[in-house]
């Protein structure tokens, strides 16, 4: 038979999917796959039915119909003051990953360079590659998770058309500072690049950080693609609604590959995160309080168990150095050796990186990321499995285990 398509084949199973079914085969608590475990406002599943009962459920609008497009654009306006025309700037798509892959797609030729940041969101190369560019790693490393100038400079050339920028960072937890992110405006400027900017966990940061759109900073009104997701602003992964904000011109040719991907998405749903997207301050505000706090809930019992636990400025996300729990092997034996022998599972962080070794540095093979956005007893009962585990294993030095990508 003939090949199948060369670039997608390459890619195996997601790491996502590889440990949740590990953890299914184990009856493991699977704190690796970053989706919360309680749904989120009752009132807009409330909107879905009355808007599946009484509006017409067939093709809405294909950039999404006008009462989302416009709390979309009213949402810019209100948390950054953003002056967004609805009818021409904003683009509802299937869920941020469809959003993503629109917006590359649309922009890159072949032979395009395009500049990520890693660790890197599984979707992002697969797709950079399948519109013909070529990816240009700048690497962040744990536990700092520093932006370099030099690093930065290094990968920007006259042939990058784009880079990829995720704020706040999955799986990094990092919120990008004003000083990073005029310097990626800087780079983007002078090499006349678009920027796509996943913000999908925008309304998920803590301790004082600030999320502010790269969109906002003078110039990049006219290059920024600003992407944001209805499933982390309302705990509603599987309703895959995405947004996107952009200037009228790439609007309108990101619009042309969203319509043959998805060409548009179930209306009941878009009706239902306009009423999310136009809540009071107070939704927002609890999400924050409530993430943050299972962040801390979870920290706490990780430390407890041994491990080094780094500072989460976002997202749902910890990640954590491994080695102090006396654990011989790396990050994907490590995640391999917890879900079979703790029943707890996590996500080695060398997954979020390109194989090759980057400006001097391989990935780490360290650390391990860990999701927060759990019910309490969930997240208090892995701490205890692990706190209760790694006394025993930190005598014996438990060997490392073999890859879990073999098991997919």
């Amino acid at each position: 038979m003939k090949p199948v398509n060369s670039v997608l084949s390459s890619f195996g199973t997601t790491i996502f999917e590889v440990m949740s079914g590990l953890a299914r085969e184990h009856g493991s608590i699977n704190l690796g796959q970053g989706f919360p475990d309680e749904d989120g406002p009752a009132a807009l599943k409330a909107v879905v039915v009355e808007a599946m009962t009484g509006l017409p459920n067939q093709y809405p609008p294909m950039t999404g119909v006008p009462e989302l497009r416009q709390a979309v654009a009213a949402h810019n306006k209100r948390f950054y003051d953003l002056d967004v025309n609805w009818e021409n700037q904003v683009l509802v798509t299937s869920g941020a990953t469809e959003a993503l892959a629109a917006c590359m797609l649309a922009l890159i030729e072949p032979g395009d360079e395009v500049v990520v940041i890693e660790p890197v969101y599984d979707s992002y190369v697969p797709m950079i590659l399948r519109a013909g560019g070529i990816p240009k790693p700048v690497r962040l490393l744990p536990p700092e998770w520093a932006l370099s100038p030099e690093a930065l400079s290094s990968a920007f050339s006259d042939s990058t058309k784009m880079i990829l920028i995720n704020t706040p960072h999955n799986p990094a937890g990092k919120v990008y500072s004003s000083q990073e992110l005029g310097m990626i405006a800087a780079f983007a400027d002078q090499y006349d690049a678009y920027v796509v900017c996943d913000e999908v966990y925008e309304h998920i940061v803590y301790d004082g950080h600030v999320h502010t759109p790269l969109m906002t900073y003078p110039g990049m009104d006219q290059r920024c693609i600003r992407i944001g997701s209805a499933g982390k602003t309302f705990s509603m992964t599987g309703w895959k609604v995405g947004y996107l904000t952009a200037p009228p011109a790439l609007h309108a040719a990101v619009a042309k590959a969203h319509q043959f991907l998805t060409f548009t998405t179930p209306p009941m749903l878009q009706h239902a995160v306009a009423e999310g997207l136009n809540s009071d301050d107070d939704y927002f505000e609890g999400l924050r309080l409530s993430m943050q706090q299972k962040r801390d809930r979870l920290s706490a019992g990780l430390n407890e168990a041994g491990f080094g636990v780094l500072p989460a400025e976002g997202t749902y996300f910890l990640t954590t150095d491994i080695r102090q729990t006396g654990f011989d092997g790396n990050d994907v034996d490590f995640c391999q050796h917890i879900t079979v022998n703790a029943g707890v599972t996590a996500l080695p962080m060398s997954a979020f990186y390109l194989p090759q070794v980057v400006e001097g540095h391989g990935a780490p093979d360290h650390f391990v990321r860990f999701c927060f956005c759990k019910q309490d007893s969930v997240l208090d009962a892995a701490s205890e499995k692990l706190v209760s585990f790694f006394p025993k294993e930190q005598k014996k030095r438990a060997a490392p285990m073999s890859d879990p990508s073999q098991q997919a």
